[in-house]
């Protein structure tokens, strides 16, 4: 038994074959039955909840638009089964990849992601630049290899996910923010590739803002779970700036550069020993925890 639950705003034109398709996926599979589809209805201005509660789905209203985030959870908390399958609105996740995903999260996995591919996910230069930027910036923060960081079609334990509430996000970051709790607290996760495909109706995303957004959260919880790393590369940078400036100052005799080297140098020590400070800090947190 699972429960899907699919944030939607104003996703009118797409949601009954959203819903239509999750329901022919599940019968085929013999998993329908107890299962449920949840539509948080995030403040639509069109007929998105009429239509989702024709189909058969429970409906979840949000009066205003609150985010992407927080509707999922909204809808994480009122589903009634353990196992929770995300997806979204608009076409774009095939859910016949759904199955595979749940033999996946049998193995022992605590989240399982659907990982884009195809010509659709790849998109423009510029949104494929951002969103390697930001795989990058996970990567090094979480030390681990990661193919999709914010795949919008994912399988995990509603006991799990609903205890790193606090530190998700309630914007499009949610899934950024999820896949980086769980490998910063040694869960597993596993990838299954799936073709992304093109979305019904006009993307609610904008782009440069909410990769921001992003990029800054992936900061802010590098601070929060490895606050020493983040302090670390501070440190680094700043040596690195002062071995440029003693290097120009030898060869162009300006006296400056010897300056600002060894006000760089101390500072490096200054970030570092602050990151260790933070380290010492998060410790006393995780124990009052």
């Amino acid at each position: 038994m699972i429960s899907v639950v699919i944030p939607a705003y104003n996703e009118e034109n797409a949601i009954e074959k959203t819903i239509k398709e999750i329901q022919k996926v599940m019968k085929k599979n013999k998993i329908d039955k107890g299962s449920e589809i949840i539509i948080v209805n995030d403040g639509s201005t069109d007929n998105t909840k009429s239509v989702a509660e024709k189909c058969g789905a429970v409906v979840i209203n949000n009066p205003t638009n609150m985010g992407y985030g927080f509707s999922l959870k909204r809808g994480i908390n009122k589903a009634k089964n353990e196992m929770i399958v995300i997806t979204d609105a608009d076409l774009t996740y095939p859910f016949e990849s759904v199955p595979k995903m749940l033999e996946k999260k049998k193995e022992g996995f605590d989240l399982v992601v659907g990982a884009r591919t195809g010509k659709y996910y790849k998109q423009s230069f510029f949104k494929s630049f951002l969103r390697r930027l930001m795989k990058h910036l996970v990567q090094f923060v979480s030390g681990k290899k990661i193919k999709d960081i914010n795949s919008g079609l994912r399988v995990f334990d509603k006991s799990l996910v609903t205890k790193y509430f606090p530190r998700l996000c309630d914007t499009f970051s949610f899934t950024t923010s999820q896949t980086l709790a769980y490998l910063m607290n040694n869960h597993f996760v596993c990838y299954v590739d799936i073709p992304y495909n093109k979305r019904v109706g006009k993307s609610k995303i904008k782009l440069f803002r909410d990769s921001l957004k992003s990029i800054r959260y992936i900061l802010e919880a590098c601070v929060y779970y490895n606050p020493l790393k983040i302090f670390t590369l501070l440190s680094i940078i700043l040596i690195i700036l002062s071995i440029i400036g003693f290097i120009f100052s030898h060869f162009v005799h300006i006296n400056a550069g010897y300056i600002l080297g060894i006000g760089g140098l101390l500072l490096s020590i200054i970030v570092f020993s602050i990151g260790l400070l933070a380290v010492i800090l998060k410790q006393i947190m995780d124990k009052n925890d």
